[in-house]
């Protein structure tokens, strides 16, 4: 005699499976932090590796030995990235003290208008010696560990570069090496799950480079015709933070708007977040839909879930990787329903045709 019926144990058993999923990712993501070092730079390097993955593949079938061309690619991504990164923070330094000031007048400004006394910041830097004294120690020990936190954060990339080499040398092996790691008569199931999660990855940083690569071109063009100082550095800092999806649009784009206002005024300030702000409609109205949608398949609702769960679990670095890592598991998922929906003997079959009728029957 069964003590509860069918649609009550069935869902018992999903609410054990949904259960010991999370478990199981819980532990994983626990144990992923504590061994962050070691797993941040491999995680970097697979997505270097997708977004490389093409350029490899384009100097092998022209007949270049492997490791040079794998040597070729890596060089080339450190140039990319390297004068990327020169252009943003020579362009942030050369107007920072034009930003700090533009920034000062509008708080006087406001300060003035409702009348706040000891508000203003001529007070508050009056009493900076004070701050420094009272501080100094908490101000030491966050420099050291800021210290420590660049020397691991250069670690880190150097290590994720040299495995970005490795990975991109022996790509061709990965399939034996995945296949023999794989439990006996699951070795086509472990390889097509690991193919469809390599291409939602290939297929999100392929799509996420090509708009970010329109909008620096577009934010860049604006803000020259605006004769905003440090085009090609805000341009540059826009590509960079098209890799972060919405947010980082949200501050490349302040971060143009800041400038254009520190250095040419309010008006000007206008036009250039008008710019912006008709590029970011232009992305999400047609750039996402039409380049996204070709590459991985994502409800935005999905993207900003994944986004706010890897902000909580790792800062900066959890939204850059959380977005990526949900395209690989969507394509498991994708892998797995048509695998088994295939295989499912209860699946609707379309139905027989009617005999034709035969001649006697006439």
């Amino acid at each position: 005699m069964q003590l509860l019926p069918v649609p009550v144990r069935r869902l018992a058993a999903w609410c054990v499976v949904v259960l010991l999923v999370c478990g199981v990712g819980y532990v994983g993501i626990r144990l992923c932090s504590e061994l962050r070092t070691a797993v941040t730079p491999v995680l970097l390097a697979l997505l270097g590796t997708a977004l490389l993955g093409p350029l490899y593949r384009r100097l092998v079938a022209a007949h270049v030995n492997r490791s040079v061309a794998a040597g070729i690619t890596c060089v080339a991504v450190v140039a990319v990235v390297g004068g990327a990164v020169y252009i943003v923070v020579a362009a942030l330094i050369d107007t920072g003290d034009q930003i700090v000031s533009s920034l000062k007048d509008a708080a006087n400004s406001v300060s003035d208008h409702f009348g706040a006394a000891g508000t203003s910041l001529d007070d508050l830097a009056s009493n900076a010696k004070e701050l420094l004294t009272k501080f100094g120690g908490t101000a030491a020990s966050n420099v050291i560990s800021g210290v420590s936190v660049v020397g691991e954060t250069i670690a880190m990339a150097v290590l994720a570069l040299l495995l970005v080499f490795f990975f991109l040398r022996d790509s061709h092996l990965a399939t034996g090496l995945l296949r023999s790691f794989a439990p006996h008569g699951t070795a086509d199931l472990v390889e097509a799950m690991a193919r469809r999660a390599f291409e939602g990855v290939e297929g999100f940083m392929r799509g996420t480079t090509v708009i970010a690569l329109i909008d620096a071109l577009c934010i860049g063009v604006g803000l020259l015709v605006l004769d905003v100082p440090g085009a090609f550095g805000l341009a540059a800092l826009v590509f960079v933070g098209a890799y972060i999806p919405y947010l980082g649009a949200f501050l490349s784009g302040a971060v143009a708007v800041l400038v254009a206002l520190a250095d040419r005024g309010v008006v000007i300030a206008l036009w250039a977040l008008g710019v912006v702000l008709a590029v970011q409609v232009l992305e999400g109205h047609v750039l996402q839909p039409m380049i996204q949608s070709r590459t991985v398949q994502m409800h935005p609702a999905v993207v900003m879930i994944a986004i706010t769960a890897g902000a909580s679990v790792a800062g900066i670095l959890g939204m850059l990787l959380a977005v990526p890592l949900t395209a690989a598991v969507f394509g498991v998922v994708h892998e797995l329903r048509e695998r088994y929906a295939s295989q499912d003997p209860n699946s609707e079959s379309p139905p027989e045709p009617f005999p034709e009728p035969s001649p006697s029957d006439s």
